[in-house]
């Protein structure tokens, strides 16, 4: 029997309930598993004694990114391995699929120190190269200057980098759509509207998917999310991933997002991924 580990995180405030969680335990029970919901820093879980621990909604984890990390890295047989969680925890990730010549959101990082350089002549994203769920994001118009500088301050006085990218309008059309792996072949596909309405607070709490559908993918979408996938380091080794793209200026998909960590499944959506899933945890659980 499998011993499996589902890792979550505590509830409060500011952190998403996992609709997903209690189907695949249920799911995995089912299938045969001894299976585990666990804290991610509970320090009474003992790691060692799971032959598979598979990260689910460590939601909290862009608070404490570097101690998050550091638990990954203490961890056997996790899933997705450290190495691919610490490069995708900080989304200058980005920078190294755009050099890979992965379409991309262009992007620029505004570390603690650096001048407020933003844009004069256009719309605006500013987001933390650390976070989850639209966490310290907001846009901007460059009338906008004041209030944007303000972002940056509190972001740069907690330590976190910036980022800051054009506005994406094709999102306010198209939506953001998420293409959902899973032991190597694609899930399903959903889409959901725009998260970042104009006039909205940095700090203040979004929706993080808007208007969640499922989507059929244009063969050009499909082909950039394998792109940006086939350029993750150690990417053989992923066990889950979602691509998130977006519209660019020219109409064409870009990489909005690599979500390598603890990505939502969105399960409810598609019921009829949950088998898939199941096999392929316990395909992983029994390799070890």
């Amino acid at each position: 029997m499998s011993r499996i580990a589902l890792v979550t995180c505590r509830p409060g405030p500011q952190v998403g309930v996992d609709r997903d969680l209690p189907v695949l335990e249920s799911a995995l029970r089912q299938a045969g598993a001894d299976v585990s919901v666990a804290v991610w820093d509970d320090p009474g879980v003992d790691w060692d004694r799971f032959d598979l621990v598979l990260i689910r909604s460590t939601w909290d984890y862009s608070w404490r990114a570097e101690e998050f990390v550091a638990w990954a890295e203490r961890v056997p047989r996790l899933a997705n391995p450290a190495g691919i969680v610490r490069w995708n925890a900080d989304k200058r990730y980005l920078g190294d699929l755009a050099d890979a010549g992965v379409a991309v959101v262009p992007t620029r990082y505004l570390a603690p120190g650096d001048p407020a350089d933003l844009p004069d002549d256009h719309e605006y994203v500013i987001k933390p190269a650390s976070g989850a769920g639209a966490r310290y994001a907001a846009r901007y118009t460059p009338g906008e200057h004041a209030t944007a500088v303000g972002h940056l301050e509190r972001m740069h006085a907690e330590g976190l980098t910036a980022m800051v990218q054009p506005y994406q309008r094709g999102v306010d059309t198209g939506g953001e759509r998420a293409f959902q792996y899973f032991g190597g072949e694609l899930l399903h596909v959903s889409r959901k509207g725009a998260v970042l309405a104009p006039g909205t607070p940095f700090d203040e709490r979004k929706v993080a998917h808007p208007g969640l559908e499922p989507w059929t993918p244009s063969l050009e979408e499909a082909a950039v999310a394998r792109r940006a996938l086939a350029n993750v380091p150690g990417g053989e080794e992923l066990l889950y991933a979602r691509v998130d793209l977006v519209d660019g200026e020219d109409g064409r998909p870009r990489v909005m997002e690599l979500e390598l960590v603890e990505p939502n499944l969105f399960l409810w959506l598609h019921p009829g991924s949950l088998e898939r899933v199941v096999a392929a945890v316990l395909k992983a659980a029994g390799g070890h």
